[in-house]
């Protein structure tokens, strides 16, 4: 199960912003051992998009290098929600929401890992099992200092809102996994760290060697400015449909394409410096590479040739999909239903930032009701028709 230099270069370097303890790790992966490989994810959204797709792909590389990968769907923790970078508490989560999530998330991320040969572990089988006296011992592990020493929280209080001591011990529950699973290595993004070195900090309280640990850079959304979350309605989900995925890809900012090209396909870094000084083709590349990934090369073609009808050449294209709608339906009711959006937020966010055309005209109000059959253009590049039925 050894592998080369250059294997070991791509995994600890490619997209990568720090390596805790980067030597140890390097020559763990020289001695062939099998490592266990730790992921964490919170089950908070139904889908993961392309920003949870760079862990899963720096994943899958250990899992291809042999090692055994560990999925923490964090079912548990996602009641308390991951309190790192907000300024505000989560809302939680009920069992049902959080359930139907990560069935969602195991079949996209089978998008990229071998799901059968990973392990998949749930954090609330060990916090159902473990009594006081194991919670005791972890409280141990941290101090109410380090709790409040944390940029997020002392925003939060400087502005007089409230810290629960759940969200004070989040880290602390999160590191926990890292015992439970006994990690060797755990990835994180780097809005992680501080949770991820918990767990290194837990493990040793525990008698256990240290994880070594892998941080990777947060994948800005299309807005160009905020990382891509759900919340802030400026992701690409990995289910979205490929002319969908295209087009959000071709809006990107210029200066994040050789972030996107690094992070989100396999394509050499001396490659994309050959083309970057030319971004419109190398969007395009790019969304064609993405495309290809999640849907297929015979979908990236499509979704290609639609979007140079569509804008390069501003034409409606013909036999566009037909959609039935009741007479009288809200807009954005009726693109939640056609999954033409993921949620009525995203929806009404579209509609109130001018992207909804019906006939020509802009559809200014979410509750505004369709009212005749005819043509809808959705964002710059997605036309469909719409019958309407009494």
């Amino acid at each position: 199960m050894k592998i080369n230099e250059e294997k070991i270069k791509e995994i600890l370097e490619r997209g990568v912003t720090e390596v805790i303890d980067k030597e140890h790790l390097k020559a763990a992966l020289k001695s062939g051992k099998k490592l266990r490989v730790k992921l964490g994810i919170d089950p908070t959204a139904p889908d993961l998009h392309l920003g949870h797709a760079v862990l899963l792909r720096k994943l899958r590389q250990f899992q291809n290098a042999g090692h055994q990968i560990l999925l923490i769907i964090g079912d548990f923790t996602a009641r308390i929600g991951d309190p790192s970078g907000r300024e505000d508490a989560r809302k939680t989560l009920s069992e049902r929401e959080i359930k139907n999530n990560f069935k969602k998330y195991l079949i996209s991320a089978g998008k990229i890992i071998n799901i059968k040969k990973s392990k998949i572990y749930h954090n609330s089988q060990w916090y159902k099992q473990d009594g006081v006296a194991k919670l005791l011992k972890l409280l141990g592990a941290g101090s109410i200092q380090q709790a409040i020493r944390r940029e997020d929280f002392q925003k939060r209080l400087k502005n007089g809102d409230d810290v629960t001591l759940l969200e004070a011990f989040y880290s602390l529950l999160q590191g926990y996994d890292s015992v439970a699973v006994k990690a060797d290595v755990e990835l994180g993004g780097a809005d992680q760290k501080l949770n991820i070195l918990a767990g290194r900090r837990i493990q040793r309280h525990f008698g256990m060697p240290e994880q070594d640990i892998v941080i990777l850079p947060l994948l800005e959304g299309t807005d160009g400015v905020r990382k891509m979350s759900k919340s802030f309605g400026n992701y690409i989900s990995l289910d979205e449909k490929p002319d969908n995925i295209f087009g959000k890809i071709m809006s990107l900012p210029d200066n994040l394409l050789e972030k996107y090209f690094l992070l989100s396909t396999d394509i050499p870094a001396e490659e994309t410096k050959k083309f970057l000084n030319r971004p419109f083709e190398a969007k395009k590349t790019l969304a064609c590479e993405i495309v290809k990934l999640y849907h297929g090369e015979n979908a990236a073609k499509k979704a290609r040739e639609y979007f140079e009808k569509t804008f390069s050449k501003k034409e409606i294209p013909e036999n566009l999909k037909i959609y039935r709608a009741k007479i009288n339906a809200e807009w954005a009711s009726f693109l939640v239903r056609e999954k033409l959006a993921l949620s009525r937020s995203e929806a009404k966010r579209l509609i109130e930032n001018g992207g909804l055309d019906f006939n020509g005209r802009k559809i200014a109000r979410a509750s505004e009701q369709i009212s005749e059959s005819g043509t809808v253009k959705i964002g710059k590049h997605k036309f469909i028709k719409i019958d309407v039925r009494v």
